[in-house]
């Protein structure tokens, strides 16, 4: 679902911390029986060509056989997210966190009722999965969305500084400082601008790896 981040409020950079569809199933293959596990590589071959109506087969498929499967709704929603077929991704991913409430398909929910500007059930299932597991980044600045768009200021600025905590680094020191500056919050924003030169200069000083030229076989 790839379609889901558009330019709102911090900008395009903001987007690309929140658009990511978690996909914790990616590797599944070969977990199962010897029919379970080809279904779960055509799935997953499927969706990597974009050939979703095969990917669609065989996810149903193994649904048919496990109507519990929580991995195998996770993933169908993950697939009708990327066609931008919101209201069958919801069914699948409230259906997959029933059956198993795991932080992914918690977070994809709420990716997908951002996207439908279902703010207030967006803000619920972002809570869940934090709730669960809050050590990425991607996690708070997606909460932050929400909160910014509920008129959250307090709540949006302590997200988005507990992901400036988690992962110190360019983006989200942007992210922040773009909230400040939105708001005319010229102290907070000095301050972080100083952070985000010492780590360009960090980042600068680093040396870079020479690329070997591949062999040539003649």
């Amino acid at each position: 679902m790839y379609g889901l981040l558009i330019v709102l409020g911090f900008g395009l950079l903001a987007w690309k911390n929140t658009e990511v569809i978690e996909d914790e199933f990616a590797h599944i293959t070969g977990k199962f029986g010897n029919r379970m596990g080809k279904l779960w590589d055509i799935a997953h071959q499927g969706m990597r060509d974009n050939r979703f109506l095969r990917a669609e087969k065989a996810l149903l498929t193994i649904l048919k056989i496990d109507e519990k499967n929580a991995a195998a709704y996770n993933r169908l929603g993950i697939l009708y997210a990327k066609q931008k077929e919101y209201k069958d991704a919801i069914d699948c991913f409230e259906i997959a966190s029933s059956i198993e409430a795991s932080p992914s398909s918690l977070h994809n929910l709420g990716l997908i009722y951002f996207e439908t500007e279902n703010y207030e059930k967006a803000a619920v299932a972002f809570e869940q999965a934090l709730k669960i597991d809050n050590k990425l980044a991607s996690r708070h600045v997606a909460y932050a969305k929400v909160q910014e768009k509920l008129g959250n200021d307090k709540a949006m600025f302590s997200e988005l500084e507990k992901a400036v905590e988690l992962e110190p680094n360019k983006e989200t020191y942007t992210l922040l400082l773009k909230a400040y500056s939105n708001r005319g919050m010229e102290e907070e924003a000095r301050e972080v601008t100083k952070k985000l030169k010492k780590y360009d200069k960090i980042s600068i000083s680093k040396p870079k790896r020479m690329k070997r030229r591949p062999r040539v076989v003649i």
